[in-house]
């Protein structure tokens, strides 16, 4: 596999721009690229600074680290625009450069049973929607992307956390085939009632999602029955800029009328050791991503549970309502 940083596109984006100074985010896995982006940027007579925190997605745009260092431009590599901001942002998205063929191939045996499928994709593999859309109508496979809803950035778009272009085709469709990696496909098999496939283009496998929906549903159950037996209770609040999502008032009014301690957290990034350090507090609510809490239980020694799924502790919500809409 290749990566495409799309060199050209970036030039191109910061001569019409003409900023002094950039502030460079790049995702975990392309960081040990920088001296190569550098010596780019470098060429056109703009200073250069990489951003050392932790990238995960399109909604952690590091506005805060830019006007510290008096950058005017942010340049974010491996995610398509997620949000709009007040400040200015060039998204290269980095292409997969791969030959798909062989696993497609693979995958035939999986969507046997299925004449029509959803697919999605990482934004890595947009480039090689026409190919693969292609692939599957030559097998006689009827293709419907997924539409381009909320914070996805184009037609069959998926990002961690928004998943609603999909439940507007799940009615259309028999299966769902993601093409990328357990991340997305985990938060697709959430979301959707129909049954998930994932093509797995960097451990080159192909996979039924059902058997880690069922297990993480599991989990949930779990960490729902933890809170409601809870007695101090920790609200943390997301500070990224793309991971405010919803305000506390109404659930920590309802968690008082249940009697309930409540407190309120702020972070930036949630961790083990950073929730370790709230040893009297018994559960966690959190406002930020909703993948932290899901897909991370197995790492927490306490539970962590979603703004919804602690509504469903406090009897607000029912568990055959989250299934409903999906847990994500």
């Amino acid at each position: 596999m290749t990566l495409d940083f799309e060199k050209e596109k970036l030039i191109e984006e910061l001569k019409k721009a003409k900023p002094k100074k950039v502030l460079v985010q790049l995702t975990e896995g392309i960081k040990k690229n920088a001296l190569e982006i550098k010596e780019w940027i470098k060429a056109l007579g703009i200073e250069v600074i990489f951003s050392g925190e932790t990238c995960w997605g399109g909604c952690d745009i590091a506005i805060d680290e830019a006007r510290a260092v008096g950058a005017d431009l942010i340049v974010h590599f491996g995610h398509a625009e997620f949000m709009q901001i007040d400040f200015p942002v060039i998204y290269i998205e980095v292409k997969d450069i791969l030959n798909l063929n062989p696993l497609l191939e693979k995958s035939l045996e999986s969507i046997k049973d299925y004449k029509t499928i959803g697919l999605s994709y990482s934004i890595q593999h947009r480039h090689d929607m026409e190919n693969i859309s292609k692939f599957y109508e030559e097998k006689d496979k009827k293709v419907i992307l997924s539409e381009k809803r909320g914070t996805n950035a184009y037609e069959g778009h998926i990002t961690g956390c928004d998943y609603q272009g999909l439940k507007e085709i799940q009615d259309k469709v028999d299966c769902f085939v993601i093409i990328g990696n357990q991340f997305h496909s985990m938060g697709a098999t959430l979301a959707v009632k129909k049954p998930v496939i994932l093509v797995d283009v960097y451990n080159n496998d192909v996979r039924t999602m059902q058997g880690l929906r069922d297990k993480i549903l599991k989990q949930r159950v779990i960490s729902i029955e933890k809170l409601r037996e809870a007695k101090n209770i920790g609200i943390i609040i997301g500070t990224k800029h793309g991971q405010k999502f919803g305000s506390p008032k109404i659930l920590i009014e309802k968690l008082k009328d249940q009697g309930k301690n409540v407190i309120i957290i702020t972070m930036s990034e949630l961790t083990p050791d950073k929730i370790m350090n709230f040893y009297s507090v018994d559960a966690f609510i959190e406002l930020a991503c909703p993948r932290i809490a899901i897909d991370d239980f197995a790492k927490y020694p306490k539970p962590i549970l979603t703004m919804r799924e602690g509504m469903v502790a406090l009897g607000e919500l029912s568990w055959d309502d989250i299934l409903e809409k999906g847990l994500v």
